[in-house]
């Protein structure tokens, strides 16, 4: 048999969530005011200066933009690696500018992918729950995704040491999200140690979507890239991705970033020049100045810590509640999610989504499927009033 065509490829992917949430809920009215907890979009202010610096230098937009990101935003991406990891690399080989970090999750596997591995098809691991793009980008290159499920037994973390060898040897590309989405898991130093060892047994690349990385409760979570300088790491074999989305609140700046050793991103590099869409210019600027303040990232997780705060104070007393380390979502068990997101919508116009719309189903089980997503992005009063809702509807 030749190899899939490109629809054939795409024709076992599950619908994108939420037009599949759209598809659920919006076939019956609201029973209350709607309140959305679905998407998350951060609705905090992002710093007031942003706009000023996009007039500054509106000029930009009647040039083209440098396409792998201006020499001070690479510069400024750079400088933020070393303060927050403690790890130097050269900002104008090492780092790539993003137009969100959804282009680089994707454009990552076309890169660097391998056709087949030890004669085989190559196989791409991703966390089940996970953010669609993996799974699609592996598709894309003709490979296969993997879904590993990480659950309340795996520390929900995918335990991909727990494979057997002849999935393992066929791995190109391994996924990983810390802090997770949906559930707001940390991947420990050992976790990463422990990834970092397998990869190297393996011979795979590890792509660390680090996006939630400074919305925390506690201690940072520790980066990938600082761990694996710790041990030694091969550096080809690591690339971690981080965004202004959730730190700053400037999802629509769609400003992110790549980092890894300087083949690598001179691959990425190559593939951007035909295929990619640079930031413009003004918004480069923005993004340079954005990463290089701490101040409102330090105000923006106080409210967050706010929130889980008060999260844990109404609903910690729900069987197998888990507070989350870092990230803004709930990851609230259900007996059904698709049931008790229609009845709360139904009931009270509350809108959350089924976990079972972020994981895959495989061996007959969907390990999202108990769980509903609750995004915790909204003003604390506006949040309170959601969550008390939620808790009244679902759970008293």
């Amino acid at each position: 048999m030749g190899p899939l065509t490109y629809p054939e490829r795409f024709s076992n992917l599950p619908e994108y969530a939420f037009p599949r949430l759209r598809s659920l809920l919006d076939v019956h009215a609201p029973g209350g005011e709607v309140m959305h907890m679905t998407i998350g979009e951060p609705k905090h202010a992002f710093p007031a200066w942003v706009s000023d610096i996009i007039a500054e230098n509106v000029a930009g937009f009647g040039k083209y933009p440098p396409n792998d990101g201006s020499p001070e935003l690479q510069a400024s991406i750079a400088s933020w690696i070393k303060r927050r990891y403690g790890v130097d690399i050269d900002p104008a080989t090492q780092v790539l500018a993003l137009n969100g970090t959804r282009e680089g999750l994707f454009n990552a596997t076309l890169a660097l992918c391998p056709e087949t591995k030890n004669g085989a098809q190559p196989i791409v691991l991703t966390p089940n729950p996970f953010y669609q793009v993996y799974a699609v980008a592996a598709l894309t290159v003709g490979a296969q995704p993997h879904y590993v499920a990480a659950t309340r037994e795996t520390g929900f973390l995918p335990d991909y040491a727990s494979l057997p060898a002849e999935i393992l040897n066929r791995v190109a590309v391994a996924y990983i999200c810390s802090p997770s989405n949906p559930q707001g898991a940390v991947a420990s130093r050992d976790y990463w140690k422990d990834l970092f060892a397998l990869a190297e047994k393996y011979n795979f690349r590890v792509f660390a979507d680090e996006c939630y990385s400074e919305i925390y409760r506690n201690d940072p979570p520790p980066g990938a890239m600082e761990v694996a300088q710790e041990v030694g790491f091969d550096p080809d074999k690591l690339m971690i991705f981080h965004s202004l989305s959730k730190r700053s609140n400037l999802p629509g700046l769609r400003s992110g970033f790549v980092a890894g050793s300087e083949p690598n991103i001179a691959k990425m590099k190559q593939l951007r020049a035909y295929a990619g869409a640079p930031l413009p210019l003004p918004l480069q600027r923005v993004a340079e100045k954005v990463w290089a303040d701490e101040e409102h990232v330090i105000e923006n997780r106080a409210l967050y810590a706010e929130k889980f705060e008060m999260a844990d104070a109404l609903l910690g007393d729900i069987p197998n509640y888990m507070p989350p380390e870092a990230g803004f979502f709930l990851w609230l068990p259900v007996d059904d999610g698709e049931t008790a997101a229609l009845k709360l919508w139904q009931e009270t116009g509350v809108r959350v989504l089924p976990g079972a719309f972020l994981a895959r189903e495989v061996n007959g089980e969907n390990p999202g499927a108990g769980y509903l997503r609750v995004a915790l992005v909204a003003p604390k009063e506006e949040t309170q009033r959601g969550l008390i809702t939620l808790r009244d509807c679902l759970y008293r």
